[in-house]
């Protein structure tokens, strides 16, 4: 497979791209954003992860990556479009077994990507699904999309699913490292994936069906989503018993048998707060559980918003900087991020909002007041509220924090200032789930 057609440059098109072309491969990538194609012909990336600069450039410059808004012929097409939400919560039930609040999939995406291969497929060509779907999606939806050409998937052409298992920050290192799972429709087909993976992968690769490498991608971060919301649950359970829920970690966690996770304003990325709504939508009748964890992190930024209210009192016209709007410390990735939506809810109130994002100070979020620096950011604030543990919040010192602010008050959902020095230098920190030192 010499040539391999990309379609969709998002956090894990791109690399995914760059990857194969720099280990001998000739990559169309396919973007339907005309500004993404113009930045990657320019040798350039539109997105914050290291070592892909450098990687894309060498590609372009080489030429074995160029980019196109429309798929060309191909040895293999690899789908790597987003899979959002149709809408951003249910207010009344669509169907038998919905609840409110309930999310759906948006397939548009990876629909539209599969009619745009199907106007370039040829006979033994390889096509991959790798955006995350629910559980059947290539065996009910791109076979069919593909097949309506007249082509039959296992006989003209190979069609399998693999799942992207990557963190950001640590991309590259985990796409050529990480086990990859290929599940094909036959047994052909998931060979075939493995021909065209074993270019750049090192790690275990893992072969079997479809549909079941489609699920074990959702339980992967299914189990994640559970088990934060068990913490973000103990973090509430903790106020209201007068006990912090960080000693109370840490010391449940001696138990060789045990690792409870740590509480936050929320879960957010295109994966972990996304994958298990998938399961509910695919079998509402037997998702009970998933729901009630997806329920109870998607609220907690409400409940952060709450903390805050106890600290501030009215929310109205009082300012606030909001340090962090990543979905995760040190990534640039704002995507369902639960610090953008406690900082909308904090304004729905009629908070002040200046926010800060390192990674991203040019974040164009529509309502939202962002700052380019921490200057501007803790200037005039009346309470500094702590949504994203990055490591160069969590190093910052409180002689230099207490000369950029007068506010001596700070909310910290994420347990990033500790130590007696706060205190010393005047600061009344309360923290998510301190429920011995509550507002």
């Amino acid at each position: 497979m010499k040539k391999v057609c990309v379609i969709g440059l998002g956090y894990t098109g791109l690399p995914t791209a760059a990857m194969f072309a720099t280990h001998g491969c000739q990559v169309v990538g396919v973007d339907i954003n005309p500004s993404i194609i113009e930045t990657i012909s320019q040798g350039k990336v539109h997105i914050h992860e290291p070592g892909l600069q450098a990687l894309v450039q060498e590609a372009v410059v080489n030429g074995h990556l160029t980019v196109s808004l429309t798929p060309e012929t191909a040895d293999a097409f690899i789908i790597e479009v987003p899979t959002p939400f149709k809408e951003k919560a249910l207010t009344i039930p669509h169907r038998p077994g919905d609840q409110v609040g309930d999310k759906h999939a948006d397939m548009s995406f990876v629909v539209s990507a599969a009619h745009s291969i199907a106007t370039v497929l040829q006979r033994g060509n390889l096509v991959v699904l790798e955006s995350t779907s629910p559980p059947r999606t290539t065996v009910d939806i791109i076979r069919q999309i593909l097949e309506a050409t007249g082509l039959k998937a296992g006989r003209d052409f190979y069609l399998a699913y693999t799942p992207e298992r990557v963190l950001p920050g640590k991309i590259l290192h985990e796409l050529v490292n990480n086990a990859r799972v290929i599940g094909g429709i036959d047994e052909a087909s998931a060979q075939a994936g493995d021909e065209l993976f074993s270019v750049f992968v090192s790690g275990e690769i893992v072969l079997t069906d479809a549909t079941t490498a489609e699920m074990a991608k959702l339980m992967e971060n299914t189990y994640r989503d559970v088990n934060i919301a068990l913490a973000n649950e103990f973090s509430r359970l903790a106020d209201r018993f007068g006990v912090d829920v960080w000693e109370a970690i840490s010391i449940a966690n001696k138990h060789p048998r045990v690792n409870v996770l740590s509480p936050g304003p929320g879960v957010g990325g295109h994966c972990i707060s996304v994958d298990p709504w998938f399961f509910v939508e695919a079998a509402p009748d037997l998702a009970s559980l998933i729901r009630v964890s997806r329920h109870i992190n998607d609220d907690q930024p409400s409940y952060v918003c709450q903390k805050v209210s106890d600290c501030l009192g009215s929310l109205v016209g009082k300012k606030i900087a909001a340090l962090g709007l990543a979905y995760k410390p040190d990534v640039d990735d704002l995507r369902e991020s639960p610090a953008v939506e406690t900082v909308r809810l904090l304004q729905e109130q009629g908070a002040l909002v200046t926010a800060y994002e390192p990674f991203k100070p040019s974040a164009n979020l529509p309502g939202i007041r962002t700052a380019i620096d921490l200057a501007d950011t803790l200037n005039n604030a009346d309470l500094i509220l702590i949504l994203v543990s990055h490591q160069q919040f969590k190093e910052l010192e409180p002689q230099v924090v207490s000369k950029l602010t007068h506010s001596r008050l700070v909310f910290d959902s994420v347990n990033a200032w500790t130590g007696p020095d706060w205190e010393s230098a005047g600061f009344v920190i309360y923290r998510l789930g301190n429920g011995k030192n509550s507002p």
